[in-house]
């Protein structure tokens, strides 16, 4: 079969024959619609130090997908060849004292599609029976394929109360635009976003942000009191990752306000823990993965009552134009960018 492969150590991915994969006891294997890339995925095609500290070549890539169940392995229960699952690619070990507890996506030994085995950017995948997701035709297969960074977003926005709430979303790549619609959805009167991209701004408004900012020419936190009356927002989703938008979501945070932190930094951040956190009585959340099943499920909910993620969606490539479309992400003028297989 065909597979997008990092053969080994450095920059760029190869387009590769491998052999199809076996399920074995407990698995499936899913015949592959298509996929999104996620900014994990540009982390292995630049091969950057995250890349080099993580991944051990040759691995075939990517782990937001969708597809059509093609076997069933010996144990698989409640699945059959034939239907339609977008994918979890978290797998826990059901072992530890994370997932003894309930939060598995949070497993102390957590092994990730498309990082610790081969992933999905591929026209097979083998995956355990219990990370499918079954997926209805009220879903289109474009969102299938993005449920997992969906997920992301409705983890980090609905880990707490949105109603009535105002929100700043700091940094709108895909999972800060789709968390825009959802707040709306659920209630929130106020979104704010913060982005650095001209492309993202512009997606931003498409998503229904009530107010736009660009972090390169405007103070953030003043332009936020001033449009609130002086009083800032109830919560922060910070997406960025950057040390910039970290610390203008805490300067635009109200005392006791709430601030989900779900971007990956590339290096240590400052922050001013007095002024911007105890002093505030702020309440912070580390935001990683989704809760299984709990954000499928809200997720789903949220898709079948309006939720609207579709223009998220800026560009389709065939898996063989994969060095098109990773460029445009490393250029910042994409949204999120599906690969069919």
């Amino acid at each position: 079969m065909k597979a997008l492969l990092k053969p080994d150590a450095g920059p760029g991915l190869e387009l590769a024959d491998v052999p199809v994969p076996q399920p074995g006891p407990g698995e499936i294997l899913v015949k592959v619609f298509g996929g999104g890339i996620c900014g994990t995925d540009l982390h292995i095609f630049t091969w950057d130090a995250w890349a080099r500290s993580r991944l051990a070549p040759p691995r075939v890539i990517g782990h937001e997908f969708c597809g059509t169940i093609a076997a069933v392995g010996p144990g698989a229960t409640d699945l059959a060849v034939g239907e339609f699952i977008s994918g979890e690619g978290h797998i826990s070990c059901g072992r530890c004292h994370a997932c003894r507890a309930g939060a598995p996506h949070i497993c102390e030994r957590l092994e990730v599609i498309g990082i610790d085995r081969d992933g999905a950017f591929a026209e097979y995948v083998v995956m355990p029976a219990a990370n499918a997701w079954k997926v209805g035709p009220d879903i289109s297969r474009d969102v299938a394929a993005i449920m997992d960074p969906l997920g992301n977003a409705v983890h980090a926005a609905l880990e707490t109360s949105l109603a009535a709430r105002r929100v700043a979303v700091i940094g709108c790549g895909p999972i800060g635009l789709m968390a825009i619609a959802i707040c709306h959805l659920v209630g929130a009167v106020f979104v704010a976003a913060t982005d650095v991209s001209d492309t993202r701004l512009a997606l931003a408004r498409r998503m229904g942000a009530d107010l736009v900012l660009d972090a390169r020419t405007e103070n953030v936190p003043v332009r936020i009191h001033e449009t609130l009356n002086g009083e800032g927002v109830d919560v922060v989703l910070e997406m960025s990752g950057s040390e910039r938008g970290l610390q203008d979501g805490l300067r635009a945070l109200r005392n006791g306000g709430w601030v989900s932190v779900l971007g990956l930094p590339a290096a240590d951040v400052r922050v001013d823990l007095a002024n911007g956190i105890i002093f505030k009585g702020a309440h912070l959340a580390g935001i990683f993965g989704r809760k299984v099943w709990q954000t499928w499920e809200q997720g789903t909910a949220l898709l079948r009552n309006g939720l609207d993620i579709t223009p998220v969606i800026t560009h389709r490539f065939p898996l063989e134009r994969f060095a098109e479309a990773f460029e445009l992400l490393r250029a910042g003028t994409a949204g999120k960018v599906i690969l069919y297989v």
